[in-house]
This record gives structure tokens, C-alpha cells and sequence, in this order.
């Protein structure tokens, strides 16, 4: 079967540079609409590569230098408005994927609270392409704080998932939050390639600077256009274990909510879930589905076009990414299914933008004169390889032995849960344990069906952001997947 994998040369050559973490200038970047953030249009290179073929991205040797003391620069005395009584260690700081482009990458790290020493590390990725895990995953979803109203102080979130297990939020590619380049032209080369390389590096290169995560389970989860980034990057890892000098990761599983794994399925998806949720007339959806190539990677003809325009119209005022909730600012009295803010994303730009912060967060103000901002637009618009579909990555993975799961709120409509199970079924893979719903706190949590190395969960009356919108559910969710366990029947 043919796979479609990043083109990597397997001689990864460790090479004794001189470490450099020096801040650049960033430009502005524009202002975030979020419905935006997915508008995936298929690749205009819609090719498979071989692993190892010969591009412009072809990795002869991978950066890795000494890290010594450098775990200790990082770790955060406080946060300010951090609450009293926090019990787990926080680092932040830069680590160097090329010194040669002066680009780093910024991660922001937290420990469990208890257990730290032999609970896995998890890398927790937020999509885009071009969106932060920092301020969104950390501070408005999985992280061990939520940025209350007005951005200034912090409060603590009773769900994170640092309970469980160590977790690393990474601003990836360069150009995203606080990572940079000191190169302008890399930005001409920021794709999925790029990005699947600079996280490798910067793996082996953490490891080195936290040496005691070494030998510790590792497993990579994200959401959206992580099901690119998250794949991916796990068969880098794969190959890169058995090619290289470099520390073995001890990859042992995936995990994507709501994912773009593959453009047809998500297109057909997403088409399906706004009609049968009475979103879009008949008259819209048959003519969408008539006149709309979904498997085609060609731009959309003129009059496909219209009919998108219809369906963008017909929902321009409901939020895609939960289609139940109040848009930000809304005087709606409605109940809600989710008790999170919707607002909550603007209280983390405020919050990251305070001079204070930076400073604790060892972010260089003086050489960061720019805000940061949730996501890079430019670079999403600019993105270089889209690789689709993702598929074959993950039947890779599945075959290598490594577990996959896949898990979809049920009330997103910006990569719903019908372009999940739509993509699944493409695999073409038996049943292991049949369709069946899961519970806690004795209610339905969702459901969940189990194949041959791959578990799909959806979680009820959750939007694209899990773990912001049902929390509980979403960490019984996250300790499930640590622990590769089927979740609770009643």
C-alpha cells in the first residue's frame, strides 16, 4: 500500500553546534476571526512522498546541542494573578530547532501534581495551521489555569489534565505566539513538513534539558488541524527510532479531537452535519452536494462557489465551533449546553500581552515588541504543503503498533463528528468492541466504538474545544486514552 509520509533522509547526523536562543522580530500579525481558522481548501499539490525522497526539506542531520542548566533558567517562579496553594512545577522558555535561521520554538511545561516522577509526557498541539497550544490549550482548555475575566489574574481549573500526567503546550511553527525566526524567508517554507521536523527537533533537544523524561511514556494529542501536526509527527518519531542516534522516544499512542484527517470526508461531513441539525435549507444542501467535487483537490467551480456563500450566509451567526453556544459578547439569556465563557479566548490575549507575564514567562519583551495573538493568519493563508489526505499516515501508525484514537464533541460544526466517522470508515478496519454509550457521574459521557488499534469516543454536548466545554468528561476522556482503556459502560 502506498503511505504518504514526510520526506526525510534517514541520516540523521548528530551535530555538535553552538547552542543559540536569541529573540527576533516578528511581524504584525492581524486580527483573529475564528470562524476562519478552518476554511481548509484541498492541496494544489495533492501528492503522495516518499519517505526519504529528495526536497528543499530534506533533513541531513538533526540540530542537537547541550542543555545543561538551562532546565533551571526555565522554571517559573510565579505567574502574576496565579492563585495560592499551586503544587506543581511550571518552565517556560525557547529551545533552538536550527541555529543557523536562529528559529525556536516556545513551549510553556507543567508538571503533575502529584506523581510527577512516573506519570507519561504528553505534547498537546492546538491546529490552525498557525494557532497557539499556549493560549489556547493552556489557558482556555487542558492547562492548570483559566484566565478570568478582564485578563489579569488566574484561577485554577479543577479538570486539567496535568492530574494525569506531565504536559508540554508547544507554539509551533515559528512564527506562532512567542516562537520565532531570525529569517525571514523561512517563513516561505512553513507547511506541514516544516512543522513535523522543528517539533522532532525540539523533542530530542527538551529531552536533553529535562533528561529525566528520557524513558517516560510519551504520547502526542491535539485538536483541528493537529490531526495534520499529531499523525504526522508520530511517524517521524517512528522512523526516526530506528534510523537515528538520537534518545528513543517512547511513543506509546495518538490522540485528535475533532480533526481534518481527510479533506473529502471532512468536506461531506460537515455538508451532512449543518443540514440534519437544520442549519441549511434542502434547497441549499442539494445544490451544495450537486454541484461541489468534495474528492477533487481543483479550486471549486463558480457555481459551487454560490452555494457556499449560501451556507456561510444561512450561519454566519452561529459559532461553528460549538453551533448551541452564545457567540462572544452575546446578550443571549439562553441556557446553554457548556458553561464556558465564550469570551475566554480574548481574556488569555489580554492576559499574554502583559509585560508582567512575558517577563515571568520568560518571554524578552525588549526584543518582542509586537502583541502576541491566538493565530497567525498570514501564515494560514500562506501554508506550503496541506499533505491530504492524512489516512495512510495513520494506517502506518495503526500497523506499527501504535494506538490511535480519534474523539469528536458532538455540537462542533466546524469539523463535526460525521466527517470523523466518515474518515474512519475509509480505513476499513473490523470491530473490536461494538458501538456503545459511556458514563460518568452516571449520565451518558458519549460513545464510543472500538477497532483494531484505533478507538473512536465521541464526547456529548461538547463543541470543537473538548476539554473547554465538558471538562469532567473531557479528562475521564484524557485519562482513558494515558492508560489505554475502553471508557466506563453504565
Amino acid at each position: 500500500m502506498e503511505k504518504l509520509q514526510l520526506s526525510l533522509k534517514l541520516l540523521f547526523l548528530v551535530v555538535s553546534l553552538l547552542c543559540h536562543d536569541g529573540k527576533a522580530s516578528i511581524s504584525s500579525i492581524g486580527g483573529l476571526k475564528m470562524e476562519e481558522l478552518l476554511q481548509e481548501k484541498p492541496s494544489q499539490n495533492f501528492t503522495s512522498t516518499k519517505f526519504g525522497s529528495d526536497t528543499s526539506f530534506s533533513l541531513s542531520s538533526a540540530y542537537l546541542c547541550s542543555q545543561s542548566g538551562r532546565k533551571e533558567n526555565d522554571k517559573i517562579q510565579r505567574l502574576p494573578g496565579q492563585p495560592d496553594g499551586v503544587d506543581f512545577n511550571q518552565y517556560s522558555g525557547y529551545v533552538t530547532v536550527d541555529p543557523n535561521s536562529g528559529r525556536a520554538l516556545f513551549y510553556y511545561f507543567v508538571e503533575s501534581p502529584r506523581n510527577s516522577s512516573s506519570n507519561p509526557l504528553v505534547l498537546w498541539l492546538n491546529g490552525g495551521p498557525g494557532c497557539s497550544s499556549l493560549g489556547a490549550g493552556a489557558l482556555t482548555e487542558l492547562g492548570p489555569f483559566r484566565v478570568e475575566k478582564g485578563g489579569k489574574t488566574l484561577y485554577r481549573n479543577q479538570y486539567a489534565w496535568n492530574a494525569e500526567a506531565n504536559i508540554i503546550f508547544l507554539e509551533s511553527p515559528a512564527g506562532v505566539g512567542f516562537s520565532y525566526t531570525n529569517t525571514t524567508s523561512d517563513y516561505d517554507f512553513t507547511g506541514d513538513e516544516r512543522t513535523a521536523v522543528d517539533t522532532y527537533t525540539f523533542l530530542v533537544n527538551w529531552l536533553e534539558r529535562f533528561p529525566e523524561y528520557k524513558t517516560r511514556d510519551f504520547f502526542i494529542a491535539g485538536e483541528s488541524y493537529a490531526g495534520h501536526y499529531v499523525p504526522q509527527l508520530a511517524q517521524v518519531i517512528l522512523h526516526a527510532n530506528t534510523n537515528t542516534n538520537h534518545t528513543k522516544i517512547n511513543l506509546k499512542g495518538i490522540a485528535v479531537g475533532n480533526g481534518l484527517i481527510d479533506y473529502e470526508s471532512y468536506s461531506r461531513g460537515w455538508l451532512d452535519y449543518y443540514w440534519t441539525h437544520a442549519l441549511i435549507s434542502d434547497e441549499i444542501y442539494i445544490g451544495h452536494k450537486s454541484n461541489c467535487n468534495f474528492s477533487s483537490p481543483a479550486p471549486p467551480s463558480d457555481i459551487c462557489r454560490q452555494y457556499q456563500d449560501q451556507v456561510i450566509n444561512a450561519t454566519k451567526d452561529i459559532y461553528p465551533y460549538d453551533i448551541f453556544a452564545p457567540l462572544c459578547n452575546s446578550t443571549s439569556s439562553s441556557t446553554l449546553i457548556s458553561v464556558f465563557d465564550p469570551c475566554s479566548l480574548d481574556y488569555a490575549f489580554d492576559y499574554l500581552n502583559n509585560p508582567a507575564v512575558q517577563i515571568a514567562l520568560h518571554v524578552d519583551a525588549a526584543t518582542f515588541p509586537y502583541p502576541w495573538e491566538l493565530c497567525n493568519l498570514t501564515m494560514n493563508g500562506s501554508w506550503k504543503d496541506r499533505r491530504l489526505p492524512i489516512l495512510p499516515i495513520i494506517t502506518e501508525l495503526m500497523e506499527s503498533g501504535i494506538p490511535v484514537w480519534i474523539y469528536s464533541g458532538d455540537t462542533d460544526g466546524a469539523v463535526p463528528v460525521t466527517s470523523s466517522r466518515y474518515a474512519i470508515n475509509k480505513l476499513g478496519i473490523s470491530v473490536k468492541t461494538p458501538w456503545y454509550p459511556w458514563y460518568l457521574q452516571n449520565e451518558v459521557g458519549g460513545y464510543v466504538v472500538e477497532y483494531e488499534n484505533l478507538m473512536f469516543v465521541t464526547i456529548r454536548g461538547s463543541g470543537h474545544f473538548v476539554p473547554s466545554y465538558q471538562p469532567a468528561r473531557a479528562l475521564a476522556l484524557f485519562s482513558s486514552f494515558i492508560n489505554q482503556k475502553l471508557l466506563p459502560s453504565k
